[in-house]
């Protein structure tokens, strides 16, 4: 989000879809890769990306390129880490208003995913603005309508207690040891399926998510995995903190950057972004087909953190990615058990309802 020294509106991807004229003309390759070079360069902005999130973001275009045969997505990953590449150059490729909207917004949307808005983060956005020759009447209803979904964000966290060297310390002592563990096989929790059964609800309602058209919505699948871990850990009896809980969500192997582009990228390459903002997803057909990856992760994710809290916290990073990535696999096939369902489920989600969920209520 963005800090008080640059706040005119705190950006994360809001809800203004649902207050624009209908959403961007079909968009051809070429402005397909104006759009996602610019969500790249957004998600380094920073300069903060450490290795494991450059991979997974790498890992990302090469899959986005097998899936819709754009060969040279792999390279301008590339261009835009080795800087060959710049917002001018990519904000010139597009020319309908419309596609430099979403172009902005795409942008805000990836410099808020992981919750904090540097200085040179908003310098970039300044920036982007301008090249795309956007003026503060074309955004203020983005800007915003942002401003409401990050305030429900905000308040709806979990305990709000700064994840740092002392919440650390904190978690590291309160962890029991791989040796107390191992006097006590199993520990109490809740009926493995009432959890699982909450997990398969928050995994059909992400893939819904990401479904729809709006390009706000991907925005609320991470908040909604926070809920779920947080819900997972109480009731184990683990009260957890927003920050151990995106600590967790990162040691699984899924960073919040890289989750969304995957997730913005699926959606722009198969042509939901190219729809009219608020037609239904019964009306998309075969765009929608095989796209609610985000139904896959949550419920991967769920399983790893259901298995984490219930075996004593002692899983390494390792076993923690090695589990989630073999969750994943069979979670990819489930989603396409259940892809009516989601289906059915984007059908009735409206702005409201979203955040009514995101904020528990």
């Amino acid at each position: 989000m963005r800090p008080a020294a640059h706040n005119g509106h705190r950006a994360a991807c809001g809800t203004a879809s649902f207050h624009r004229p209908p959403g961007p003309h079909r968009m051809n390759t070429e402005q397909q890769k104006s759009i996602l070079t610019i969500a790249l360069l957004a998600a380094f902005a920073d300069g903060t990306k450490d290795d494991a999130e450059r991979e997974e973001i790498r890992r990302i275009a090469q899959s986005l390129a097998g899936d819709s045969g754009m060969a040279d997505l792999p390279r301008i990953y590339q261009d835009v880490l080795l800087k060959r590449t710049s917002v001018q150059a990519a904000a010139a490729a597009l020319s309908d208003p419309a596609h430099r909207q979403l172009a902005y917004e795409m942008a805000v949307c990836v410099c808020d995913v992981d919750g904090r808005q540097t200085a040179a983060e908003a310098q970039f956005l300044a920036a982007l603005k301008a090249a795309l020759q956007l003026g503060a009447q074309q955004t203020a209803a983005f800007e915003h309508d942002a401003d409401a979904l990050v305030d429900v964000v905000e308040k709806s966290a979990p305990s709000a207690t700064p994840w740092g060297a002392a919440g650390a310390a904190a978690y590291a002592a309160a962890a029991p040891t791989p040796a107390a563990t191992q006097a006590t096989t199993t520990l109490p929790g809740p009926a493995d399926a009432e959890l699982d059964k909450s997990i398969l609800n928050y995994a059909l309602l992400n893939g819904a998510l990401e479904l729809l058209p709006q390009s706000w919505a991907s925005m609320a699948i991470i908040p909604l995995q926070v809920k779920m871990v947080y819900g997972i850990g109480k009731a184990h009896g683990v009260e957890l903190d927003q920050g151990h809980i995106k600590e967790f969500i990162a040691a699984a192997g899924v960073g919040m950057t890289s989750q969304y582009l995957e997730q913005f990228g699926r959606k722009l390459l198969g042509g939901l972004l190219g729809k009219a903002a608020g037609r239904t997803i019964g009306g998309l057909g075969s765009a929608a087909t095989g796209m609610a990856f985000s139904f896959a992760t949550t419920y991967a994710l769920g399983q790893v953190a259901k298995r984490y809290y219930a075996g004593g916290r002692v899983m390494s990073t390792a076993m923690l990615r090695d589990t989630f990535q073999n969750l994943l696999g069979p979670a990819k096939q489930m989603q396409l058990q259940y892809l009516p369902q989601i289906q059915q489920k984007a059908a009735t989600l409206d702005a409201a309802k979203v955040m009514a969920m995101v904020r528990g209520g």
